[in-house]
């Protein structure tokens, strides 16, 4: 993909973000209190969302390569496995405390948002100390 490519579909993703209110983690916070004051309006975003995906996947799917030209690389594996239901939790459970997950919480970095600020730090540590993790186990695992 092109820089201008990416620059677009990143600015059109960051800019889907602020208008669905993903930006705003009192909102998302709202969204997950499924039993005190539940706010289902991010319901339709997810939806819409999930919507566009499926089409846009089965689209993908026919197709050698991109709009702008790139590859298509698609995932392959289809298993559940501890790793992707850790992951999930992990991520739900930061999700659910912080009102952010990674594209929103980046959106929000680039406004100034102190919170962002905080989630960002911890989400990069959290790359960190993952990938050095994964180091150590895949040299466990070669000797």
């Amino acid at each position: 993909m092109s820089a201008l490519g990416a620059f677009l579909a990143g600015l059109v993703f960051g800019v889907g973000l602020i208008l669905s209110g993903m930006t705003d983690p009192g909102k998302v916070i709202g969204f997950l209190d499924i039993a005190g004051n539940w706010d289902p309006s991010l319901a339709f975003v997810m939806g819409g969302a999930v919507l566009i995906g499926f089409f846009a996947f089965r689209l993908a799917g026919q197709r050698a390569r991109g709009f702008l030209g790139g590859a298509m690389e698609l995932p392959r594996r289809r298993d559940i496995d501890a790793r992707l239901v850790g992951g999930s939790i992990v991520f739900g459970v930061g999700w659910g405390l912080a009102g952010f997950c990674p594209g929103p919480a980046l959106v929000s970095f680039g406004s100034g948002q102190d919170k962002a600020v905080v989630f960002v730090a911890a989400m990069l540590a959290g790359m960190l100390v993952y990938t050095i993790a994964e180091r150590t186990r895949r040299a466990s695992a070669a000797t």
